[in-house]
């Protein structure tokens, strides 16, 4: 009896691992038979800048008492939409989708505790005795939002597993702080790969990397890059 109950211990375990083989191992028609092409996705990770925001009136009053806001890491959150346009990449290229990406994306950069613009430019200039003026201390958020258009050409059409690339997508930036001289709004391009991993029905993870190069109409190097993962749901 003991035996048996030892013998079946050991059983179960080679079950559950041929269960998981079969799973991962089964034909491709038995996930990806009902992939829509339209996925609304909800994404998340790591951003850098390739240079910190620090020195300027807004984000730290020039570095004022040495407190500089010389963060260039933090993190970001966003979704989008990538809607169908091709199966066969416009008959170049069977198996290869094509697809139209929307998205937003909001990042939040490493801030520091520094000298506020306002209102302690007013105390320089017109005096700390001058209504409403005064020198403070206090945390500025350096922030930027992102509204991005980029083809995402998916690969290998049938299997669970699709890599992507986008060779090149159209940005639109709201840095926050504003820069010196006063501007906020910026564009540029982007670059990117991936994949994701087709869990069951319509539902995937991914990962996706990607580097964004800005145009710097704000007087700023907005340039960043992005690593991180996504869930998505097909429709």
């Amino acid at each position: 009896m003991c035996k048996d109950w030892r013998g079946r211990g050991k059983v179960w375990p080679r079950i559950v691992a041929l269960l998981a083989v079969v799973l991962v191992l089964a034909p491709a028609w038995a996930w990806a038979q009902d992939e829509k092409g339209n996925v609304v996705f909800f994404r998340g990770g790591w951003v850098g800048l390739s240079s910190d925001r620090s020195g300027e009136v807004f984000t730290d009053v020039f570095g004022r008492n040495g407190q500089r806001n010389d963060g260039s890491t933090g993190y970001y959150v966003g979704g989008g939409l990538d809607l169908l346009l091709t199966k066969d990449l416009w008959g170049m290229m069977n198996k290869v989708w094509a697809v139209g990406e929307i998205g937003l994306e909001f990042k939040r950069f490493n801030s520091n505790t520094v000298t506020e613009a306002v209102p302690s430019t007013c105390a320089g200039a017109l005096g700390a005795a001058a209504p409403g003026c005064s020198v403070r201390t206090n945390k500025v958020q350096v922030t930027m939002l992102t509204i991005d258009i980029a083809p995402k050409f998916k690969f290998m059409e049938g299997s669970r597993l699709r890599p992507w690339i986008i060779p090149l997508g159209l940005d639109f930036h709201v840095i926050s702080p504003p820069s010196n001289a006063s501007n906020y709004l910026d564009i540029g391009v982007q670059f990117g790969a991936g994949a994701e991993y087709q869990l069951w029905k319509e539902l995937k993870l991914g990962v996706d990397g990607r580097f964004h190069l800005a145009s710097n109409q704000t007087n700023t190097v907005n340039n960043f890059g992005t690593v991180g993962a996504y869930v998505g749901i097909g429709f």
